[in-house]
């Protein structure tokens, strides 16, 4: 009883150390993350794949209006997991950083700097009191200099790169999978297979919905994020066979 006292005493606030040296409150941060729908980040030697699964909880909700996917500029997008309302606000942050560093420099922003700027962003509300940690996580991919990068935000504020990660639920079945398949020379289809393949390892054996998913790619050759529409994922889930069965959905 004596430990558990003192642990609630330690994460009542955000700005004291245990005596193990943890922050509690971030530790629930990225429990926050773990509840949230699996997204994913898949770099080829052709660009990058970002995927999420948008399922809604109900029927009556549009599916539009559930957002997992975002544009931050020409040429880097952003995928979530976590709070909604969490990663709302930076996607805003990294928005406003992009334009400010097109307007000042008169270039567009590396993928790296973007990603470090929001992490310094978040690391901010793990040592000042009264706020709380960001209960989301991000994945932050583009084209830099010709070439693709793949980064992902913790709620602690830490930037790590990757060739390919998940974020939200099941992660570690899903990394599985993305280990599995991944190659360093993989093309662009090969890489939106292996994030479709990721996402169906994340939710159950009855196949993807398109409506249930969303689709975004950054080209190297043209460094434009294009945002795939339903008609696009659906083509996508048919061909690599991960479509849901409607007949199977009715039984």
């Amino acid at each position: 009883m004596q430990g558990q006292a003192q642990q609630q005493a330690y994460d009542r606030g955000i700005t004291i150390f245990s005596p193990d040296g943890r922050l509690y409150q971030v530790e629930y941060a990225r429990e926050a993350v773990k509840r949230g729908t699996a997204s994913v980040g898949v770099r080829t030697a052709e660009g990058v794949v970002l995927a999420a699964d948008k399922r809604s909880r109900s029927e009556l909700m549009e599916p539009a209006s559930v957002e997992k996917l975002h544009k931050i500029d020409d040429h880097v997008g952003i995928a979530s997991a976590g709070h909604v309302a969490d990663a709302r606000q930076l996607i805003d942050f990294a928005r406003r950083q992009a334009q400010v560093n097109r307007l000042r420099y008169g270039e567009e922003m590396g993928i790296e700097t973007l990603t470090k700027s929001v992490t310094d962003h978040i690391q901010q509300y793990t040592q000042v009191g009264g706020a709380r940690p960001f209960g989301v996580a991000l994945i932050v991919g583009g084209i830099e200099n010709g070439e693709p990068r793949l980064f992902e935000t913790d709620p602690s504020g830490t930037p790590y790169e990757w060739k390919a990660l998940s974020i939200g639920a099941n992660r570690a079945d899903v990394r599985e999978r993305l280990e599995e398949g991944y190659s360093d020379d993989l093309s662009q289809e090969q890489g939106i297979e292996l994030a479709l393949a990721a996402l169906a390892e994340s939710g159950d054996d009855g196949g993807l919905e398109p409506e249930g998913v969303g689709l975004a790619t950054i080209d190297v050759d043209d460094e434009q994020y294009v945002d795939h529409d339903t008609a696009s994922i659906e083509g996508y889930l048919d061909e690599f066979e991960f479509l849901a069965d409607p007949e199977g959905e009715d039984e």
